[in-house]
């Protein structure tokens, strides 16, 4: 467990450390929020592809190689865009870290379902997704505050060499998999558990809120710092990155939202985490500051609440070809991280924070439809 949150911290370091440097890259290379916000959305937009590719490689390979080699190429990747003198070459050592760090995200879920006791897996899985708040939370603290002290590309290289050495720990504590059995790799298995996982009553459903949810958080994180740095706010970058402190409630409620569905079922308390987040989301919208970090806080708390149950949700129903599974889980979730991230610019382009509210309401309003209507029948 602790290698995996490692792990997980070091997966979500990498992937986020981009995002409050958002406003400064657009300055540096003098382009658009859209255009800025691509340093995220081609890491997760590549790591989402990635993901249909080493989960079934995984199936066959087995698990701890494939996360070993996956943080040890992204660290290398983030060291390489740190000095790329142009924003292309940044954004191809981007797309190469997400397409690295597919190998662990497309595997950790699979390797806790297979060694966790299933009595247990909804408190582990709550604490790998808290290693992924806690992980995303320092990677946009350490560049949002850092950035104020040391040029960004000072900062990039100081990420990369932290996620470097937890990457070797990693390496050295995980365990061998003890109940793994290797599938062979070949088109026909990789169709057939396709088949299996879209006929299944609930799966298919679940990629769809990964979609959702994640877009519509992503959004949410890609364009609030634009707000708050511009008028009436005019906010430093360090109290932007400071805003990733509303992780640690995720943090929080992943690992308890997990014990408690253990005991309750996961049908009958995930739409009401996506209400917590439609909740925070139209706290936002005031004016006040201190009431705009109570939006972040509780929206933030309720997104990873309802990821942790949903992640750990597929692992159960998936009878067959379960790193397939997880993995198509988290293409939709990371397809949404990079569709919706862009897309969001163009609302806020249109009608700012209100323009971009409004889609990430829609989005979680769909989830909710979802979740209320369909999947709080399944057991």
């Amino acid at each position: 467990m602790l290698a995996l949150f490692l792990g997980a911290f070091s997966t979500f370091v990498l992937l986020y450390c981009v995002q409050p440097l958002m406003p400064i890259l657009s300055e540096a290379f003098d382009i658009d929020a859209a255009t800025s916000s691509l340093s995220l959305s081609v890491a997760t937009g590549m790591l989402a592809i990635g993901l249909l590719v080493t989960g079934p490689i995984s199936d066959a390979v087995g698990r701890k190689p494939i996360m070993t080699i996956a943080l040890l190429s992204a660290s290398a990747c983030t060291l390489l865009a740190a000095v790329m003198p142009n924003w292309t070459g940044i954004l191809i050592m981007r797309a190469l870290a997400g397409l690295s760090l597919s190998g662990l995200c497309a595997v950790a879920m699979t390797y806790l379902n297979e060694e966790i006791h299933p009595r247990y897996v909804g408190l582990s899985m709550g604490l790998y997704i808290s290693g992924n708040s806690i992980g995303g939370m320092s990677g946009r603290l350490i560049s949002g505050v850092m950035v104020d002290w040391v040029p960004w590309r000072w900062t990039l290289g100081i990420i990369g060499i932290v996620a470097l050495i937890a990457a070797i720990l990693f390496m050295r504590w995980l365990p061998p998999s003890r109940h793994f059995s290797p599938r062979p790799l070949n088109w026909r298995s990789v169709f057939s558990g396709l088949s299996v996982h879209f006929r299944d009553r609930g799966l298919p459903w679940l990629f769809a809120e990964a979609f959702l949810l994640m877009g519509g958080f992503v959004t949410l994180y890609n364009y609030i710092a634009y707000r708050l740095l511009a008028e009436p706010y005019q906010v430093s970058q360090a109290l932007v990155g400071l805003l990733s402190i509303a992780y640690l409630s995720g943090t929080y409620s992943s690992a308890w939202a997990g014990s408690l569905a253990d005991r309750l079922g996961r049908h009958r308390i995930f739409w009401l985490f996506i209400v917590m987040m439609l909740a925070g989301l139209a706290i936002t919208l005031l004016e006040p500051i201190s009431l705009i970090l109570v939006g972040i806080l509780i929206f933030t708390f309720g997104f990873f609440a309802a990821h942790s149950l949903a992640s750990g949700w597929v692992g159960q129903r998936a009878t067959q070809a379960k790193g397939q599974a997880s993995s198509l889980y988290l293409f939709s979730y990371y397809l949404g991280s990079s569709v919706a991230g862009t897309l969001g610019g163009a609302f806020w382009y249109w009608g700012g924070w209100n323009g971009v509210s409004m889609f990430i309401a829609v989005l979680l309003v769909v989830a909710l439809a979802i979740g209320a209507l369909h999947l709080r029948r399944l057991a």
